[in-house]
């Protein structure tokens, strides 16, 4: 057993893949001196500047040479710094890499990864600190990863490497310093939950770094002999449909939590395949957790009122059981 911080995990994870297949690299801008956040630091020094790239400030030229690249048998990771500033690239992104595989009727392939820090960062403000993942989601060729702890973020980033589709990899800002128990570096399966903390009264799904804000908020819960199960989806394209219908027939009560902006968020797509699916168990009305559709400020205290704590899943959970 390892502990990790949940950068270190994702660092060691790419520096093992690039040893093992010399086809991997990395590129995008800062990596050179380590990336923003470290995630990086020491990788040039032992795999060179053309193992581990700096490329110019220009998100569509990264990502484009990327794509070309992964089409002519690389296997690029893509460093695109905040998951803001991929919106410069998302026509390489969305039409080129994500249909690639399709138009061209499955001759080639597009294995790259691309790595969108996300999430509210202590006031870094409306252009820094979005989460974006239900717009991926919507892509049909992406696949898309929001791990929540150091050993998915190894276990998730090994998988993303070795796959043969464009895998937007979202992590987030916030926790790049949590450690975390790392027991294996086995790859993590796409589309497998995990089962954060069980439950019997209700069913709390969520992913990234409001997961913790779960288990927080389950913990809390017991003390008031509130049984909480949180379902960590881990992926969230393709995402596990069976293990959230299995919770909800156990528990009859759903709650979704999540950080980016409650409208069209990926909650609705969990809770409208539960209310599909699992209606008959519901024991209450599905509720959803997330940001209000407000630019995030850039005052902490304005920040705090979008965010999705403990405190008030608790509260919103309580509700759900109690009536």
């Amino acid at each position: 057993m390892v502990t990790m911080t949940y950068a270190d995990a994702a660092k060691t994870t790419l520096a093992e893949e690039m040893r093992r297949d010399p086809l991997v690299w990395a590129l995008g801008e800062d990596l050179g001196r380590g990336g923003v956040f470290g995630q990086y630091k020491g990788l040039v020094e032992e795999f060179g500047p053309d193992r581990i790239s700096d490329a110019p400030i220009s998100e569509a030229a990264i990502l484009g040479a990327a794509v070309g690249a992964a089409m002519t048998g690389t296997r690029p990771v893509v460093e695109m710094r905040f998951a803001d500033f991929a919106l410069c690239a998302i026509d390489e992104l969305v039409n080129q890499a994500a249909k690639a595989r399709f138009m061209f009727g499955g001759q080639t392939t597009v294995p790259m990864v691309i790595r969108e820090p996300m999430g509210m960062w202590r006031s870094s403000a409306a252009q820094h600190s979005q989460s974006l993942e239900s717009w991926y989601t919507h892509i049909p060729g992406l696949v898309v990863v929001c791990p929540s702890t150091p050993h998915d973020n190894r276990g998730l980033l090994k998988t993303a490497i070795r796959s043969e589709d464009p895998v937007v990899y979202m992590e987030h800002k916030n926790i790049w310093a949590l450690e975390g128990e790392v027991p294996d570096a086995e790859p993590i399966p796409f589309g497998v939950a995990r089962i954060a903390r069980e439950g019997s009264d209700l069913t709390i799904v969520s992913w990234s770094a409001t997961v913790h804000a779960a288990t927080d908020a389950a913990e809390a819960l017991a003390l008031e002999n509130i049984s909480a199960e949180v379902v960590d989806l881990r992926t969230l394209w393709p995402w596990d449909k069976d293990a959230v219908l299995a919770s909800v027939e156990k528990t009859g009560r759903l709650l979704v939590a999540h950080e980016s902006v409650v409208v069209g968020g990926f909650g609705a797509e969990v809770a409208a395949t539960v209310a599909d699916r699992a209606f008959r168990s519901l024991k209450a009305p599905i509720k959803r957790l997330g940001s209000p559709r407000v630019p995030i400020s850039y005052a902490p205290p304005l920040e705090d009122m979008l965010r999705v704590t403990p405190a008030t899943i608790v509260e919103t959970a309580r509700a759900l059981v109690t009536g």
